[in-house]
């Protein structure tokens, strides 16, 4: 009887050090790698961000079912979520609060009025950040922390402007835009392409991402005779935009960036919105390299259809999830190196790739149609960055 308790009692006592020797070794196992994220997330423009996000998750979640190893432990992703209201001054606050819960890498922002300021609080940490921001500006100031997740401003300016003069034929174009960083950044390079194709722009108008009512700027523009007009800005603001235009008569396409080119700017524009053109930065989902299979696990994961932007999204985070495979490391010196020489075949095209200031070297832009109250594929325009 005794030497059995006292096998019983060794027995737990053999239980009890397991315990302490598998448990802890197994949770050591495990590391979380913090990558931050920033979008709008409240108010007009918290559909981009609520897209951007679904994007991000749905990648992330796939490494996690990888179980990558990186710095000698199995490697759990977790994204540290913060709204930067689309405002500039939020932004570098929100920046702020990231870096300090010590995150691996930034996954954002969204808009180029909240990247830009952003970017230098990253780089200062030494933190990569791929951001879905536009503007030119945004990865040239020469910090080798800024990539991209789509082209920029400057290829899909370029290419709304040609599209106006060369295909619908506008030898005087008007311009709009709402004096963020995206609208007026955008407009810009419009201006410039309207110009380089043999155009004429004859008037340039002011609003703001806040403003409803566009009657006498749309007034004015119509004495000129405009052959085109376009806006850079949200959709939040072409959709009423464009209704006022027809209520005032104003018979010129209206052209504008990939924010107008949603689903929520067919319901502000209504019965108007036909004969609208926006750019996309990027191809159709369905001419996309995985197009398809994107688009079906994201209905599957969110029971919706994916907007705009969660397709780069998802490949700004599997850019990183990359390098850091690559680098061994989730630690931002380590695999930094190998985000800036990336090659990789995602979702939104077979040929990911960085140029020297991290924008992407693949130059791909859509031009869109509103017909019968749908979005519809105009022309593709594809090509190598020099």
């Amino acid at each position: 009887m005794q030497s059995t308790r006292k096998f019983k009692l060794l027995a737990a006592s053999a239980a009890v050090l397991a315990g302490f020797a598998f448990g802890p070794a197994h949770a050591a196992g495990t590391e979380t790698v913090k990558l931050g994220f920033a979008a709008p997330l409240t108010g007009p423009q918290s559909h981009y961000g609520e897209d951007m996000k679904n994007g991000l998750t749905l990648a992330l979640e796939e490494a996690n079912k990888q179980g990558i190893t990186l710095d000698g432990k199995t490697a759990k992703f977790e994204l540290v979520t913060r709204d930067d209201q689309a405002d500039p001054r939020t932004a570098v606050q929100v920046a702020q609060q990231i870096v300090d819960e010590k995150v691996d890498g930034v996954l954002g922002h969204f808009n180029s009025g909240t990247s830009i300021p952003a970017s230098s609080v990253y780089h200062d940490a030494g933190l990569p950040q791929i951001a879905m921001a536009t503007s030119p500006e945004y990865t040239a100031q020469g910090y080798n922390t800024t990539f991209r997740m789509m082209t920029s401003d400057t290829q899909q300016g370029a290419a709304d402007g040609e599209y106006m003069v060369k295909d619908l034929g506008a030898k005087t174009v008007a311009l709009i835009d709402d004096r963020t960083a995206y609208g007026q950044g955008l407009a810009d390079q419009v201006a410039k392409a309207v110009v380089a194709a043999g155009g004429k722009v004859i008037a340039r108008e002011y609003t703001t991402d806040k403003a409803n009512d566009f009657t006498s700027i749309l007034t004015n523009i119509k004495a000129k005779k405009p052959d085109a007009i376009f806006f850079g800005g949200l959709d939040a603001q072409s959709g009423p935009m464009r209704r006022q235009m027809a209520t005032l008569g104003l018979k010129a396409p209206l052209v504008s960036g990939e924010m107008t080119r949603s689903d929520t700017f067919l319901k502000l524009a209504g019965d108007a919105a036909n004969g609208t053109f926006a750019s996309l930065a990027g191809v159709p989902l369905k001419n996309m390299a995985k197009g398809e299979k994107f688009e079906a696990d994201y209905k599957a994961q969110f029971k919706k259809d994916p907007g705009v932007y969660a397709p780069y999204a998802y490949d700004g985070a599997w850019n990183m999830i990359t390098a850091m495979k690559e680098a061994g490391s989730a630690k931002p010196a380590a695999y930094l190196p190998k985000l800036a020489v990336l090659k990789r075949s995602g979702a939104t095209s077979d040929h990911i790739a960085y140029d020297k200031n991290g924008d992407l070297k693949e130059i791909s832009v859509t031009i869109y149609e509103v017909k019968n109250g749908k979005w519809e594929m105009v022309k593709t325009m594809v090509s190598q960055a020099k």
